[in-house]
């Protein structure tokens, strides 16, 4: 059974070894022989509230044994900045009237460091977010949830961006299974959460939230599934 793999182990430099070896032993050593020559992947994801994304995310860095991030950037740039993370969990995809203070006073959206005694404006609390995003592409691969990840690593070849979208009645279902709430208020809190985060897209980038333009990809999670988005993001990945 073995020698069926014999070519791909070859190609791979990985030698091949006595027949009473376990199939699972070479498959271990040509997935780490793979993990270790493979080119840096950066997946970012953009998603309607409710449709999926963060759970397809996390599955395809499981399934690439990638880092996946969501709300842990919010831990990292506290931590980074010395900010409290309640402060970037208050603005966290959020917009208000302190940007425009921000950006009077001087704030660039290139500064790499701000001390704890800055003006904690949500521009600041953004710029932050956006040099841990940065640090974190530039380090190691990893798929990216929402936080307008896209736009900020968009000169990054090795970024693919993905939009994840479904039906509303699709989204709905799954907001209440995930939170003991009616229909009328998971109906409420889809549509607040979709206009926030597309408030917020819009504002700190040049692009579009949801649009097809403003991305490489676009699902349909109620369409395909979540583990086809999954499948077609990593066969995506091996195309582009």
């Amino acid at each position: 059974m073995l020698h069926k793999y014999t070519h791909i182990f070859d190609s791979c430099n990985v030698p091949f070894a006595k027949k009473n070896c376990p199939v699972s032993l070479f498959l271990l050593l040509l997935h780490s022989k793979w993990e270790n020559t493979m080119e840096k992947v950066i997946v970012t994801i953009g998603r309607q509230f409710g449709s999926g994304g963060s759970e397809i995310g996390k599955k395809l860095a499981d399934s690439l044994h990638i880092e996946y991030y969501d709300k842990e950037l919010l831990q990292l740039a506290a931590k980074e900045s010395g900010i409290c993370p309640e402060l970037f969990e208050k603005a966290d995809e959020k917009t208000s009237g302190g940007l425009l203070q921000a950006f009077a006073m001087g704030f660039s959206m290139n500064g790499a460091i701000y001390q704890p005694n800055d003006c904690f404006t949500d521009a600041t609390l953004f710029q932050v977010q956006s040099d841990v995003i940065r640090k974190i592409a530039a380090t190691h691969s990893c798929v990216i949830v929402g936080r307008c990840a896209d736009y900020i690593l968009k000169d990054d070849p090795h970024c693919t961006s993905v939009f994840i979208h479904s039906t509303e009645e699709d989204r709905v279902k799954r907001i209440i299974r995930k939170n003991p709430v009616s229909e009328k208020e998971a109906l409420e809190q889809m549509r607040k959460t979709d206009k926030t985060r597309a408030s917020y897209y819009n504002y700190y980038t040049d692009k579009t939230w949801g649009a097809a333009a403003s991305y490489h990809l676009c699902l349909n999670s109620s369409v395909i599934g979540t583990d086809h988005c999954v499948k077609l993001i990593t066969d995506f990945l091996t195309q582009k």
